[in-house]
């Protein structure tokens, strides 16, 4: 996903700053993180406010194995399948990660 691409999605929220991290992207507005771009999938921050949120949405939340095989989840999720072809839709999953962030100590 290019940075134009990602720019776009996030423009209800106002200017984004996009940085190289793990081999991925983090997505950033008013210095907090907001979202991540990994394998080319864009994966939106939630909190224990927003994650049911997104469970009933259909999406997934962010896993991986850790090195000694314990299963760890990460606080970002698919993008919904009702916000990818809607602007409006997406700007309130967009507002969602954005306040997950703010909350986020």
């Amino acid at each position: 996903m290019d940075d134009a691409h990602i720019e776009e999605i996030f423009q209800s929220l106002g200017p984004v700053t996009i940085r190289r991290m793990f081999g991925g992207k983090g997505v950033y507005c008013d210095g907090r993180i907001l979202a991540v771009v990994y394998k080319g999938d864009l994966l939106l921050k939630a909190d224990a406010e927003t994650a049911p949120l997104f469970t009933e949405a259909g999406s997934v939340q962010w896993g991986y194995k850790s090195k000694s095989g314990k299963d760890s989840h990460m606080p970002y999720w698919s993008l919904p399948e009702e916000a990818l072809d809607d602007p409006d839709r997406m700007a309130v999953w967009v507002r969602r990660a954005y306040e997950a962030a703010l909350r986020a100590k």
